[in-house]
Formats: C-alpha cells, structure tokens, sequence
C-alpha cells in the first residue's frame, strides 16, 4: 500500500513540474531530503501553523496520558487528536510538502484511531508511529515551541516521541520504567 502511495505521489509530482513547466513558472521548492522511509529533520521550518500546533498540543496529551498508565483519557486525548488531524489545512504548503502531508496526516489518523479504541499496550504501540508521523509533520509545519524528541532504546528496539519538557517521562512504560530514555536533540 505504501509502494502504491509513493507511485502515485511520484507521478502526481511529475504531472505537477510538467505543468509548471510549461505554463513558464520556476517555483522554488523547500524540499525535504528523503529516502523512501525517513526525513531529514535537520532543517526544519522556522514558521508555525496553528492548525498544527493544535495537533501538537493534542498530541502531548496523549502522551502524558501514557505516561500515567490511563488508557481512558489516552482514548479520550486520541479522540481530540482525530478532531485536529481532520482540520488541518495543507493547502497553504508548496506541491510536494502537500503531498508529504497527505500521508503523513492520513497515517497519523489510521495510529489515532487505533487508540481511541485499544487496551493501553496497543495505544503504546500505535503511539511509536504517532510519535513519527507528529515529528515529520513537524520537520514541514515547524513550531514556535522548543520541544525534546526523547529516545527509549528499550521499548520496541528503541522508540522516540516528542516532549515539552527535557525531564524523560517514558509514555512506552509509564510507572513501570518512567524515567528510561533519554533527550535525543532539541527542535527549535
């Protein structure tokens, strides 16, 4: 399904360039380095969007949910996550960022969904690829927060989410190992 995504992203950038190419525009792409699984996060957008901020801010609910081990206000915070998700607005991004967000969001709501109706261990697992899909959003949208991407090596041979804060509060183990991982970089 991704392989079918990324034929039709391809295709969908190559009818774009096309056609801004013969109507004469030269259009400066701000685009990211990728290989076909990961982001360059090195160099992401000063500016912030709202819309996006409003993800983040659900987004660490869940998280600090997780991290007190309640599986029903995990559920309640995914709820508001979907809310934000389906609002965001990608139009006022450039043609490839669009198409990157398009399944970054589409990927990050099928994670919310899971949450909103699963026991806590499957919240944690679907929160490992929330937790990637809210970074790459991220490396597009930027934030005027400074926020910590935090690294677990334990959890699922090694997972990463985003904090407001430098102190670790591991959402993967909540009171089982609360304090496992460690502050990976800071995003400006």
């Amino acid at each position: 399904m991704k392989k079918l995504k990324m034929s039709i992203a391809a295709i969908l950038l190559l009818a774009v360039t096309y056609v801004n190419a013969q109507d004469g525009h030269n259009h400066n792409h701000n685009t990211m380095k990728m290989d076909s699984k990961k982001m360059d996060h090195s160099k992401m957008t000063i500016k912030s969007d709202a819309k996006a901020e409003a993800i983040l801010s659900d987004y660490f609910k869940l998280k600090n949910a997780l991290v007190n081990d309640d599986a029903k206000e995990a559920a309640q915070a995914g709820s508001k996550l979907l809310v934000s998700l389906k609002a965001f607005d990608r139009k006022t991004y450039e043609n490839l960022q669009q198409l990157e967000l398009i399944e970054i969001i589409e990927d990050a709501t099928e994670h919310a969904e899971h949450i909103v109706k699963s026991p806590i261990d499957h919240q944690r697992e679907h929160f490992k690829t929330l937790s990637k899909d809210v970074t790459d959003l991220l490396a597009i949208t930027g934030t005027a927060n400074t926020l910590y991407e935090q690294f677990c090596p334990m959890y699922d041979k090694g997972s990463a989410w985003l904090s407001t804060s430098k102190e670790v509060k591991n959402p993967y183990y909540g009171s089982k190992m609360l304090k496992c991982g460690s502050v990976k970089r800071q995003i400006n």
